[in-house]
């Protein structure tokens, strides 16, 4: 389309106004309304009336007689019929009877007055009210010379019927014929700006708008707040725009609130609403209380949300629809599942809006059955409501479930969506099946799915998960030209670390910012923080923060969650809390990242100082808060068994979550540590389902530690007879058939891992010096200065065995001779990794080692000698957190 400017107006640039035929290529089908007895009448009576014979006549059959009382009478008898003419379109649009509408119409056009815009424009106004465009378009087509008036109506018609497009187009039309808009015009292009997202041309019109002195006007003022409200870089001017009004109504201080909330700016929501409750010549409406519940929620403010509930029923909105909504949501996240049961129950009215979100809130409480039972009683479902259902399955790891919903839509021909297709993807990667995604893989492709963005991101994820790289590599490698999908590389940058190549990660992400090929958004940030934190890569951590501070991201709720993290595990806590304190608005996860970071430095009461001020703030936890509490009893430094027990109850009692193995398998550990073993094992043996390995091996290593071997040889009875389901459990019960001598049943179960496709991650350690990763595993060769380690190495050894280390050979979990143990242990990687940081760095220098899974006993013991042999700081964060080796002690005291 041809792009012309305005003569008068050299800013605006005006696009050339298409033909009537570009409006409406055919003409719509009629929808008949029902027609009330009332206005059936009414047509009847117009019809009638509208017939030439019927007409009263304006001049006499007999002589042109004309006096001035006959003119005041033929005057009266117009008057008459325009007026009813305009009662019965009000009618029409009343009891939305189209029917009417075009009766009134026929009469009109029968009556000649249908091109004069007195008669015109109400009819013009009618049509668009109920929905018939076209026919407001035909109106407006007949018109000998529309006004302003008849220009507004058909322009706000447009903008509000998904004809954005000729909207616009039809109000260049009306200012290059020289028809100065008015403020209720502006109003009407505004409208159509804000839905096409048309952020260059409503600067324009803004413009205009301040050329022409309507900015003064609280409509026009309002609805260019809306505009600049839709885009994120422009909520500066909402305000600028709100605090130069001189006057303002509810709508002003609506838009201004809402578009704080939407920039995450909770606090200046919430400000300037007690400035709104100070002038009292405003009412709240919904809107603003569903707009400031939205800002509660988001900002985790239980006490606010709660106090605005109450204000909403002191007004009278407790039954408003769109409130009540909105407070499903709010409890989900600020509440208990009892808080959100009690707004559903008070409902009298309930929409399908209603309904998806009992099923997201019970989702989120882990009451799969109840969401389940929800999604079974709805009077009506749509595509969001499947996906609702499909997402909670995958959020509470029950994958089976989403692809048995999966199949049945397919099988009822349901319309499957963008969001359906991830969830069924997401579950394949949940269950890490070679075959089964090879065929969800097909069908994606098959029904031509496979362009769009997000999916291909999921499907490469998928792969992720079942631990096929060369599968991810190739599915990356094939869309890596495509410009328009840069979420494939931070798919494949979390993949690398997932599945333990730290570096490859770093690589991808060093690559593509040198290639220009992904824009460093706040899901990429967050995804590469979340890579230096697991490789300890501080330096570049630091310097992709100060790039997120450059480009405006360090104040993305995920981004600042995402630097607590990395901070904490690159053994920099004060940075981690400084970045926690500065964040303008937590959630649930930074809460949960702070307890994690303590953990990590094994500080229990420092963790249990945050759960009190998440109490005192009525944040509410998630199941991921409980797991990370309930393991702080364990690294106190005293016995705090007896409020971790009420803690363990509270989970359901006050909180309203079902304990999963995740919580067994913490609180056994808790009451192991502390001695507690019979206790620990009774536990077990009363949780109401079939716990996970991972239950039974906390209270296994706690039986290692202290000696326990009545209930460790019962546990280990126990897990022998599971049925291994998960990578973790085949290597837990293989290590335990070799550290029992039973070789051959080790290897059938390692044999059988491997035909199940399932592969264990080797121990790696790793040492960063000078920006670059130095990685080495068991027996490791291939670092360029190997020789030099390995010399190293021997010579550290002997200076340790004179310091009375005793090399522990149980740990080697391998059928062969005493001496080859020996050799085996002295080449695990943490020992080569510490003997090159020792070879590389100053004297005096700490040393700080990376390791991807649990340090083995000897390593420990090992490492604490080498700090007194070399009056070196050694640290060292393997998957148990932090260790700190100075003369000859640990911090974690022995206990990991």
């Amino acid at each position: 389309m041809a792009t012309v400017i305005h003569p008068q107006n050299p800013l605006l640039h005006l696009r050339s106004f298409s033909s009537p035929s570009t409006f409406f290529p055919s003409k719509p089908k009629t929808h008949h309304l029902p027609t009330s007895t009332a206005t059936a009448t009414a047509t009847q009576h117009l019809l009638s009336l509208s017939e030439p014979q019927q007409r009263p006549p304006l001049v006499s059959s007999g002589p042109l007689n004309y006096s001035s009382s006959s003119l005041i009478d033929v005057d009266v008898d117009i008057d008459i019929d325009i007026d009813r003419f305009f009662g019965l379109l009000r009618l029409s649009v009343r009891s939305g009877d189209l029917s009417l509408a075009r009766a009134v119409h026929a009469s009109i056009v029968k009556l000649q007055e249908d091109r004069d815009t007195h008669l015109g424009n109400p009819l013009i106004s009618a049509y668009i009210k109920l929905g018939h465009v076209f026919g407001a378009y035909k109106v407006f087509t007949g018109l000998s010379s529309p006004n302003v008036v008849s220009f507004t109506a058909l322009i706000s018609g447009f903008a509000k019927s998904s004809r954005q497009q000729e909207a616009i187009e039809l109000f260049f039309r009306m200012t290059s014929e020289g028809i100065q808009p008015n403020e209720h015009s502006f109003v009407a292009i505004l409208t159509a700006c804000i839905r096409m997202f048309e952020l260059e041309l409503g600067s324009q019109v803004h413009a205009l708008v301040v050329k022409m002195g309507y900015l003064d006007s609280v409509f026009v003022a309002n609805a260019i707040m809306g505009l600049y409200g839709k885009f994120n870089s422009s909520f500066d001017y909402v305000l600028k725009l709100f605090d130069g009004m001189p006057q303002r109504d509810i709508t002003s201080w609506n838009t201004v609130i809402s578009s704080m909330a939407k920039e995450f700016k909770y606090q200046k929501a919430f400000d300037l609403f007690r400035d709104m409750k100070r002038n009292n010549a405003f009412r709240l409406d919904y809107f603003t209380i569903s707009t400031l519940l939205i800002a509660c929620t988001g900002s985790f403010s239980s006490m606010e949300g709660r106090a605005l509930h109450a204000h909403a029923f002191r007004i009278g909105l407790e039954a408003n629809l769109s409130v009540n909504n909105v407070l499903i949501g709010f409890y989900t996240k600020c509440g208990s599942v009892k808080d959100v049961e009690t707004v559903f129950q008070r409902m009298a009215v309930r929409d399908i809006i209603t309904w998806t979100g009992m099923i997201v809130s019970y989702m989120a409480f882990g009451l799969v059955g109840l969401a389940v039972e929800i999604f079974d009683k709805m009077p009506e479902k749509n595509c969001v409501s499947y996906s609702a259902l499909l997402a909670g399955f995958c959020k509470n790891g029950q994958a089976m479930k989403v692809l048995d919903l999966f199949v049945k839509m397919v099988e009822e021909g349901l319309v499957l969506t963008d969001f359906t297709l991830t969830s069924v993807i997401n579950a394949c990667g949940l269950l890490m099946d070679t075959k089964l995604s090879e065929q969800i893989q097909g069908f994606v492709m098959k029904f031509g799915f496979g362009s769009n963005a997000h999916i291909e991101a999921s499907l490469l994820d998928m792969w992720t998960r079942c631990g096929k790289m060369v599968n991810a590599e190739k599915m990356f490698h094939q869309r890596v030209s495509d410009q328009e999908n840069p979420i494939i590389w931070t798919s494949m940058i979390c993949g690398y670390a997932r599945n333990g190549q730290p570096e490859d990660a770093i690589y991808l992400f060093q690559s593509s910012q040198s290639e220009g090929t992904m824009v460093a958004d706040e899901v990429a940030l967050t995804s590469i923080f979340g890579v230096c934190g697991t490789l300890g890569f501080h330096e570049m951590g630091k310097q992709i923060h100060c790039h997120a501070l450059k480009t405006g991201f360090s104040s993305d709720l995920g981004v600042g969650n995402s630097l607590i993290s990395m901070y904490f595990k690159c053994y920099n806590m004060s940075d981690a809390i400084k970045a926690f304190n500065v964040m303008p608005s937590h959630d649930i996860v930074s809460w949960n990242g702070l307890i994690a970071g303590h953990l990590l430095f094994r500080q229990g009461d420092e963790a249990l100082n945050v759960w009190s001020r998440m109490e005192n703030a009525n944040i509410k936890p998630d199941t991921v808060s409980f797991v990370l509490i309930i393991s702080a009893y364990r690294v106190t430094n005293s016995n705090l068994v007896d409020r971790c027990r009420k803690l363990f109850l509270s989970i359901k009692t006050v909180y309203g979550f079902e304990p999963t193995s995740e919580h067994y398998a913490s609180f056994v550990s808790v009451l192991g540590h502390w001695g507690f073993l019979e206790e620990a094992e009774e536990v077990i043996n009363n949780i109401p389902f079939e716990p996970k390995a991972s239950v039974w091996r906390a209270l296994l290593d706690c039986c290692r530690t202290h000696l326990n071997t009545s209930i460790g040889k019962r546990v280990l009875k126990h897990i022998l007879s599971m049925e291994p389901q998960d990578p973790s459990t085949y290597v837990l019960v293989s290590n335990l058939y070799s550290a029992l001598g039973r070789w051959h049943n080790s290897e059938m179960v390692r044999e059988d891992m491997r035909q199940r496709g399932f592969r264990k991650h080797p121990s790696q350690s790793w040492i960063i010096l000078q920006n670059k990763l130095h990685s080495f595993y068991a027996r490791d060769k291939s670092h360029p200065q190997e020789k030099d380690i390995y010399s190293g190495l021997e010579i550290l050894i002997l200076e340790c065995q004179k310091a009375e280390y005793v090399p522990d050979t149980s740990f080697v979990l391998h059928e062969v001779e005493e001496q080859q143990k020996k050799n085996f242990l002295f080449y695990h990687s943490a020992k080569l990794a510490a003997t090159y940081g020792l070879l590389t760095t100053r004297h005096g220098q700490p040393i700080r080692i990376m390791k991807n899974i649990v340090v083995c006993g000897d390593c420990h013991t090992f490492l604490k000698h080498v700090s007194v042999v070399t009056k070196r700081e050694i640290f060292l964060r393997d998957a148990s957190g932090f260790h700190c080796f100075v003369n000859g002690q640990c911090s974690c005291k022995d206990y990991w």
